[in-house]
């Protein structure tokens, strides 16, 4: 069965391209011309992923973004024709898994569209240990719930994914770059705040919960994830 990509997007003559595009890539392509109906063919074609224009009428794409990762972490790829860090690193904040900015090559499109359904669906090569706890703290990625001192925590995806890939390596340093090609899985091309801003927001759900795990700082590299003792299980 094909996948589906659910393209929300206000120029009819971009919105047509990419239908061409896509469907002769093989994907079933569903149209909204603006943000409100973006949600509404979310909610009525269940796609595998989303390219979502920011600029867009009635509701833009942060509105809609912030619709679909209320309810779902199907990944979403976001289109914009700023390219500044601020929209980059909002998007990427706020759950996005990738971005891409206007004018954009149609087989980038393709190319991006298809690391990122890889990264969605495929299991962590090397390490089949999708549910990992310690003290206090249970991040278990096949239900997608993040469990802190017994309570569960609301948390966007891109926090629980980076959480993750730090707590699978206990006391590991990474640098920032290591994290967003590794996490997010694409060349970067700005700054690196995004690292700094999940990690900010990490720190918020998780401090003085324990004191045998924490998130550290490691100055002039990068972060760790800290463990004085051994997981749980």
């Amino acid at each position: 069965m094909s996948e589906k990509v659910l393209v929300v997007e206000d120029d009819f003559n971009i919105a047509e391209l990419l239908r061409l595009y896509l469907e002769r890539e093989g994907f079933a392509v569903t149209i909204a011309h603006d943000g409100e109906k973006g949600v509404q063919e979310f909610d009525r074609t269940s796609p595998n992923i989303v390219l979502l224009d920011i600029m867009l009428p009635k509701l833009d794409g942060w509105g809609v973004l912030r619709e679909i990762r209320s309810r779902s972490a199907v990944p979403v790829i976001m289109v914009t024709a700023k390219g500044e860090t601020f929209d980059r690193v909002t998007g990427l904040d706020m759950g996005a898994d990738d971005y891409i900015v206007k004018p954009f090559d149609m087989k980038e499109v393709v190319a991006r569209i298809r690391a990122v359904l890889r990264r969605y669906s495929a299991p962590d090569a090397g390490d089949t240990r999708r549910r990992l706890t310690f003290d206090k703290l249970i991040i278990d990625m096949d239900s997608f719930v993040l469990t802190v001192d017994g309570k569960s925590v609301d948390i966007p995806p891109k926090e629980m994914e980076l959480l993750y890939h730090l707590a699978l390596s206990p006391n590991r340093v990474y640098t920032r770059n290591q994290l967003l090609d590794e996490v997010w899985g694409f060349d970067y091309f700005g700054d690196s705040r995004t690292v700094d801003v999940h990690i900010k927001r990490l720190r918020e759900k998780l401090e003085n919960v324990s004191d045998q795990w924490s998130l550290k700082t490691v100055w002039g590299v990068g972060y760790k994830f800290e463990l004085k003792a051994q997981p749980e299980g």
